[in-house]
């Protein structure tokens, strides 16, 4: 199996899980680059992407499985981005030696803006509400009858912290990929909820690294 690691910024942030997948279906198409496709009646390129991104979220660590036919590797790389829309960049394309269930953690910075700058004791507010040794939230999950399951974020977060800037406060957070994951956008619910005064007017987020359970990285 082969791995294309790529990046994804400014409005592609918005392009959703499938219509990422679509466009890296059309773009290896363009890019003359042919690759493995499903069997059947309605074959269609095989591409699957372990860990889909939130709509709305940049990152410099996204990785895309497909399996190259007849292209040398080094040469996927200029011949894809030539094909992509803006925002996405392949940086490399390479053999994939690691299976996907040992995806352990990701890196993640959160970026909250503040039009005049944090309230004074943010910092320390969050730091405070992510040292508790627990931290219930509802969250959604098509499982439940409800609709919505009870989740303790602490557990599911390995590392986190906390500084505070000029007008922001960024939060450099290493949570549970999988089984379950924990979504950043949970604990900045929670951020809202718990410290209502330290809520931010904009908000950013960024995926930086995937990582093993020894917190390496996984490629």
């Amino acid at each position: 199996m082969h791995r294309l690691a790529f990046s994804k910024a400014d409005t592609a942030k918005f392009i959703s899980h499938l219509d990422l997948m679509r466009t890296f279906q059309r773009s290896f198409l363009r890019a003359g680059i042919a690759i493995k496709h499903t069997e059947g009646f309605n074959p269609h390129a095989f591409v699957s992407i372990p860990l889909p991104l939130s709509v709305g979220f940049s990152s410099s660590c996204e990785v895309l499985e497909c399996q190259v036919l007849d292209t040398p590797l080094d040469q996927v790389p200029a011949r894809m981005n030539a094909a992509l829309p803006a925002g996405i960049t392949v940086q490399r394309c390479y053999e994939g030696t690691r299976p996907v269930k040992e995806l352990g953690f990701v890196n993640y910075i959160v970026t909250m803006e503040y039009e005049a700058g944090a309230p004074y004791g943010t910092e320390s507010a969050i730091r405070d509400l992510l040292a508790q040794k627990s931290l219930v939230m509802e969250k959604r999950s098509k499982k439940a009858k409800s609709g919505k399951v009870e989740v303790d974020l602490i557990p599911l977060i390995r590392q986190a912290t906390v500084e505070e800037r000029r007008d922001t406060i960024a939060l450099d957070l290493i949570l549970k990929a999988q089984n379950p994951g924990l979504n950043p956008e949970l604990i900045m619910a929670a951020i809202r909820q718990h410290c209502p005064d330290a809520s931010p007017d904009y908000v950013s987020y960024h995926r930086r690294a995937v990582l093993d359970e020894n917190l390496q990285l996984w490629e």
